[in-house]
């Protein structure tokens, strides 16, 4: 025998082309952005459902239909208050800022950490306007606390969603969703390819109005709260980095 046939054969180096396994991505842990920014959107219904239905006519979470009832309450049409628009108006602002002050801290590090802490955030906020609604269901100070709260919780959400970019998922607006939908469909000439996601964020937003104005017509507005805050708190514990 050789000896060639008995040395042990020597492990050959990689090349430099060689791909190298990838370590564990952290950011991958949880629930992925698509599906918790569509949950997100069903809160957004039940969110618009307890301040539209038992607020007074004003929206806390859709600030383009809040500024159409600012102009109706201006008007002096009956059921809607201009106190009640502002205080919303200025308090999604202010959250809005909030946000964006958040996401300049932490938006250049791990998306996944700065998605949880905005969430948890939401939670506390939502959470306590339960537990408000609860103590003192019909105090008028209850009704600007409620609006107040649940606005600044939605403006910074909305700042947080908007600087994590994920295309047709704003969570409040659907008005450019329902656009692209149909401008972008096969009967249009479109491709279509977002369809499915765009369907499926309209669907979340009814399905979240639907669940929260029933609640709210048979429970009143601590439950609807509670709920929401609940299913924000679990997202904030659940949700990834990854789209």
């Amino acid at each position: 025998m050789s000896a060639e046939a008995t040395e042990p054969t020597q492990p050959q180096p990689q090349s430099p082309s060689s791909p190298s396994p990838s370590p564990y991505d952290p950011e991958s842990r949880g629930l992925r952005l698509v599906a918790v920014l569509l949950v997100l959107t069903v809160v957004s219904g039940l969110i618009d459902a307890v301040s539209y239905l038992g607020l007074g006519h004003v929206f806390t979470a859709n600030m383009t239909g809040n500024v159409v009832v600012l102009g109706f309450a201006a008007a002096g049409a009956p059921g809607f208050s201009v106190p009640h628009t502002l205080v919303s108006l200025s308090s999604f602002v202010v959250g809005a800022v909030a946000g964006g002050r958040v996401a300049g801290r932490l938006g250049g590090g791990s998306r996944r950490r700065w998605a949880r802490v905005t969430l948890a955030v939401e939670a506390v906020f939502l959470g306590a306007s339960s537990a408000v609604a609860f103590a003192a269901p019909d105090a008028t100070a209850t009704v600007y606390t409620l609006i107040a709260a649940t606005a600044f919780a939605m403006g910074l959400r909305n700042a947080t969603v908007r600087r994590l970019g994920v295309p047709d998922l704003t969570t409040t607006v659907l008005t450019m969703t329902l656009t692209g939908l149909a401008a972008d469909s096969r009967a249009a000439g479109g491709t279509g390819r977002h369809s499915p996601r765009r369907s499926a964020s309209v669907v979340a937003m009814a399905v979240g109005a639907l669940l929260g104005a029933w609640l709210v017509v048979h429970h009143g507005l601590g439950i609807p709260l509670l709920v929401a805050a609940v299913v924000v708190a679990v997202l904030a514990v659940c949700t990834s980095g990854r789209e």
